[in-house]
């Protein structure tokens, strides 16, 4: 799948959840999240942030978001 076919990101967080699209998998934090495309699809992205560290996977999370907002933009 080409991040180039996203139409537009749309990025739900919670307050109060910090944990919003991260998700422990045997002491590994992953992001998850749907991303809608620009032919009427969803695809759901499941990503390895590669660290037991929910400080370190916060940050990561949050790196991997903005590049995504910055292809959709781009695409």
């Amino acid at each position: 799948m080409s991040i180039q076919s996203i139409t537009s990101l749309s990025i739900r967080t919670v307050a109060a959840d910090q944990n919003h699209h991260l998700w422990n998998n045997n002491g590994t934090w992953w992001l998850h999240c749907t991303l809608h495309l620009s032919d009427h699809t969803k695809t759901r992205l499941r990503a390895s942030l590669g660290t037991p560290d929910l400080s370190v996977a916060r940050d990561r999370r949050d790196d991997a978001l903005a590049h995504l907002q910055l292809q959709a933009r781009a695409g």
